[in-house]
């Protein structure tokens, strides 16, 4: 199986939250992680959020940016996926944004998207997506 993994995730790897631990174990897979190239994005707003709440320091901020540019992952452009992620998210009644994991894990063999987001996993329960979704809480340790 390919992992696409989002941004409710790779912050796991970098900061202690509830399934750090399964996020961490899920390093020990082999190979590279596929993802949108926008995770750069939601993950800096992430860290930007808990920065400015004083939950990470500036400068564990820019470091976890770093990381998550720092070659586990394998990105593919977002301005290629928009078009599906939008029908995606149009079927789902979901936002877009979530949706481009989807729409990556479509465009990989054996892509599977794993999340921690509840939001993202309820979306697709019972959907034809729903075979292309692994909640994090899942992922076998």
């Amino acid at each position: 199986m390919n992992f696409i993994v989002d941004a409710s995730v790779a912050i796991k790897w970098f900061v202690e939250e509830n399934l750090t631990e399964t996020a961490l174990r899920l390093l020990e897979h082999p190979g590279l992680f596929h993802t949108p190239d926008f995770i750069v994005v939601e993950v800096a707003n992430i860290v930007w959020k808990k920065a400015i709440r004083g939950e990470i320091g500036h400068e564990q901020a820019g470091d976890i940016i770093n990381g998550v540019q720092d070659g586990i992952l394998e990105f593919y452009p977002a301005a290629l996926l928009n078009n599906r992620a939008l029908e995606i998210a149009l079927d789902l009644r979901h936002p877009v944004y979530d949706c481009l994991y989807i729409a990556c894990a479509e465009a990989i063999d054996d892509g599977c998207v794993v999340t921690a987001d509840g939001r993202l996993n309820a979306a697709v329960t019972d959907t034809l997506y729903a075979g292309l979704v692994m909640p994090l809480s899942g992922v076998a340790g």
